[in-house]
């Protein structure tokens, strides 16, 4: 079921037979909405924690769909984490500076928000989940919501159910995949 929670969110249930279709329709708002020509797609988190995986699973998937008109930044080969993160940034600052930026990573919720995947307009905090300060990033984020947070975070993160991590990472990947394919599409199609 996709939830409308304000005019900058939408928050999907990853379980709904629809999900696929709401999550691909939250992303192609947010695409419309910046029009960038060229996106970077920034997946953060390590493999070093199944809970964190989510963002480097979601990177390797898109890597392997071959994007022509997108960048995917952060894999399990290459992940982007807490310890290279303010690089990853000033990387992109100098190598991608009229692309729009998606930020992909895992967070911790509420019981009742395990398994749904939040497609939010603004920049990501990654590391807020787990108390950690480090610097904001993209136009616009998505955040799947792995385990329930409140209480010994990196201990629940550790213990997450790879099953429920790999299966938000398919979703999502193909959702950004065919998302930007779409969008480009659409602008392809505008200018005949």
């Amino acid at each position: 079921m996709l939830t409308f929670k304000n005019p900058m969110k939408y928050v999907i249930d990853s379980t709904d037979p629809q999900g696929y279709h709401q999550l691909s329709h939250s992303i192609q708002y947010f695409l419309d909405k910046y029009a960038y020509n060229h996106w970077v797609i920034l997946c953060i988190g390590t493999d070093r924690s199944t809970g964190d995986a989510l963002g480097p699973l979601v990177g390797s998937k898109l890597k392997l769909m071959e994007p022509r008109h997108y960048t995917v930044l952060g894999t399990l080969e290459e992940p982007v984490h807490a310890l290279n993160l303010e690089n990853t940034i000033q990387f992109l600052k100098e190598h991608y500076p009229d692309s729009g930026i998606l930020a992909i990573d895992a967070c911790l919720g509420q019981l009742r928000s395990v398994k749904s995947i939040q497609v939010v307009d603004g920049p990501l905090k990654p590391g807020a989940g787990v108390y950690k300060t480090l610097p904001e990033i993209g136009h616009f984020h998505i955040s799947g919501v792995v385990n329930v947070g409140g209480f010994m975070e990196y201990f629940v993160l550790q213990n997450t159910r790879l099953h429920v991590v790999m299966k938000m990472a398919d979703m999502i990947a193909l959702s950004v995949h065919h998302s930007i394919q779409f969008n480009r599409y659409k602008k392809e199609n505008a200018a005949n």
